[in-house]
């Protein structure tokens, strides 16, 4: 009743994320780097990209925007905390071939460009183009469904179901 009469709005607790990436989808368990493969930044999916950019897989706030331009922190309307981390020891590349396209604070929308990297200096230069998508607040995930495609495509292939405790 006191939500109605003060305009709080209902927080949503379930939603899909939708690719970042366009390329070929990659269970979480192979990305060879034990980081992610051990879910120890938290559990998700990755995608090996076929072209350089990187779109938010939800409506949100970016909360985090690595200096080194690698890696991207998004808050999604749910409250789920997701980390699109391009490639894999790309922070060695200190921003070289990745160009922001918004700033921590910024409100997005699903589909929204995040940032622009040049794809062959990533596998000049990096360990692998492998572009982990993970939940970092695993602790305030109910339930995280994978979605069984081989290919995405980037603002359109549904990627992962998330519901909020």
């Amino acid at each position: 009743m006191f939500n109605k009469l003060f305009g709080k709005k209902e927080v949503k607790k379930e939603e899909t994320l939708i690719a970042p990436l366009t390329g070929k989808i990659v269970n979480i368990e192979e990305v060879p780097d034990p980081t992610f493969a051990q879910k120890m930044m938290g559990d998700g999916i990755a995608i090996e990209p076929t072209e350089g950019v990187v779109v938010s897989p939800v409506d949100g706030e970016i909360v985090q925007f690595f200096h080194t331009k690698h890696a991207i922190g998004i808050q999604s309307e749910a409250g789920a905390e997701i980390l699109i981390h391009v490639g894999l020891e790309t922070v060695s590349m200190n921003g070289e071939g990745f160009e922001g396209h918004v700033n921590v604070g910024d409100k997005v929308k699903a589909g929204d460009k995040l940032l622009s990297f040049d794809l062959e200096l990533i596998k000049e230069k990096a360990a692998s183009t492998v572009t982990p998508i993970v939940i970092t607040n695993g602790d305030a995930v109910e339930s995280l469904d994978k979605r069984a495609a081989s290919e995405a495509t980037k603002g359109e292939t549904s990627l992962l179901q998330v519901k909020m405790k």
